[in-house]
């Protein structure tokens, strides 16, 4: 059987076909554990099921749920490419589930890549951490607005403490409140930052990574989250891809144009590979990669020059993990 999956935050509307096509069945599920396993156990108790779910915020729960079924086997599509769907001019639940049955019939679902649990948890982890560092630099922000709204100067360097000592004094109740929740968010990011490090240093891939001139331990735990099986890509070109990190092209009546990136996969992955390559070049000013830096910078400018040294970078991660070796100039 070929059972196609529309996943909602309340219910789940599923469609059954046979290998004919026959659509056995369409019902509507609520989105709850024992709802979820009553549907496998009743409705793909007789055969083989291959099931497809679209990737959403609630995706990987159900996948999990489906997957201790043995009589299941679960595949992950991508939305973005499921064109079938995207670009369907009639568009309800029940014809979105049935068309995902219907292209797993026929073999035309673009799979996206299912990580294991402790990649996921890490990936969980470092975007948590991500998170929090954002909510803090958002509140900073606040406050130096603040401060020139009222076209108050502080001439201490910001938020060292003798800056929150003298925003103190200055008893605006939005700063004061600004600078407990500065403080709250620093606790728990170094909570989260220890637990981060030692996952980091007791990960064999994530250390070969911050052998890598500009790659911390949150950076390499990040990049190892968000790749998985470095394996699964056939050559570094592929994995640039994945991250979005190769130029769009446009080819038609012979002529062919290559536009910005694609940005397609993992933002996270693309923020911290450019993060990576500007410490990378700060640091390193006589590596190949500084070198390329600069002499691309010179010619497109330092944004692009940025981004087309975040994409050799990934390229440098790539083979590090695929060889297993340490990072050398």
């Amino acid at each position: 059987m070929f059972v196609g999956l529309d996943l909602h935050k309340n219910y789940l509307q599923t469609a059954v076909m046979d290998d004919q096509g026959r659509l056995l069945s369409q019902e509507k599920i609520p989105n709850r554990d024992e709802n979820i396993e009553e549907f496998a156990s009743k409705r793909l108790r007789d055969s083989h099921a291959e099931i497809v779910i679209e990737s959403s915020s609630t995706w990987y729960h159900v996948y999990e749920l489906l997957s201790r079924n043995q009589n299941c086997h679960v595949v992950l599509s991508n939305p973005v490419k499921t064109k079938a769907i995207a670009s369907a001019k009639v568009k309800t639940d029940k014809v979105d589930a049935l068309t995902l049955a219907n292209l797993l019939r026929t073999g035309y679902i673009p799979e996206s890549y299912i990580p294991p649990r402790h990649i996921m948890d890490l990936r969980e982890m470092v975007r948590y951490r991500t998170s929090l560092v954002r909510m803090r630099v958002e509140a900073k922000n606040k406050i130096h607005a603040i401060l020139l709204q009222n076209g108050t100067r502080i001439t201490e360097k910001p938020f060292t403490i003798g800056f929150v000592e003298e925003l103190r004094k200055l008893g605006d109740y939005r700063i004061d409140g600004y600078l407990s929740v500065i403080s709250s968010l620093s606790q728990q990011i170094q909570t989260v930052s220890s637990t981060i490090k030692r996952e980091a240093t007791e990960d064999e891939s994530t250390r070969l990574l911050m052998t890598i001139p500009g790659v911390g331990y949150f950076s390499a735990l990040l990049i190892q989250s968000e790749l998985g099986d470095v394996n699964r890509f056939p050559d570094s070109h592929h994995l640039c891809s994945y991250a979005g990190l190769t130029p769009s092209t446009h080819s038609s009546g012979g002529v062919t144009y290559h536009g910005s990136i694609t940005r397609s996969g993992s933002r996270y992955l693309r923020w911290i590979l450019t993060e990576c390559a500007k410490a990378h070049i700060r640091t390193r000013r006589d590596s190949q990669l500084t070198r390329f830096y600069t002499r691309l910078a010179k010619r497109r400018g330092g944004s692009k020059a940025t981004v087309a040294a975040a994409s050799k970078l990934l390229r440098i991660v790539y083979w590090v993990l695929k060889e297993k070796r340490p990072y050398h100039s």
